[in-house]
């Protein structure tokens, strides 16, 4: 299971890009890999006002649809386009190419509500126990 350093991570299977201001969003290698192949993907509206731990996205693939929450509360200010033709990316590449959108988030301190890559190594280890 890949768990990138530089990154925030959800007890949900989001993770957050920290860029400045900038979030980039997505799920995680160990969700990606949880829902098996992804056919399709529901992503929020550029300019739409997110708050942390709500509903933003939906997932589906061959096994599951799976609500998708925001880590960090904030306005949408692009998506990753090129999930509408090629949902797999997430499979792919969860990380990079797989991202889901990009948020400008508005509340610095609700960075302390997510963990780090050692913290969610740990919380996913303790899932398969």
């Amino acid at each position: 299971m890949n768990v990138p350093g530089n990154l925030l991570y959800t007890k949900d299977h989001e993770w957050a890009r920290i860029e400045g201001k900038t979030a980039y969003v997505g799920i995680t290698d160990y969700a990606q890999h949880s829902l098996g192949d992804i056919t399709f993907v529901d992503l929020p509206k550029a300019g739409e006002e997110l708050k942390q731990s709500s509903f933003c996205a939906t997932v589906e693939s061959v096994k599951a649809a799976s609500d998708v929450y925001a880590p960090l509360s904030g306005k949408v200010t692009g998506v990753n386009s090129k999930l509408a033709q090629n949902p797999e990316l997430i499979n792919q590449s969860p990380y990079d190419q797989g991202y889901f959108f990009m948020m400008e988030f508005s509340n610095e301190a609700e960075k302390a509500k997510l963990m780090d890559a050692p913290a969610y190594q740990k919380y996913v280890e303790g899932l398969a126990e």
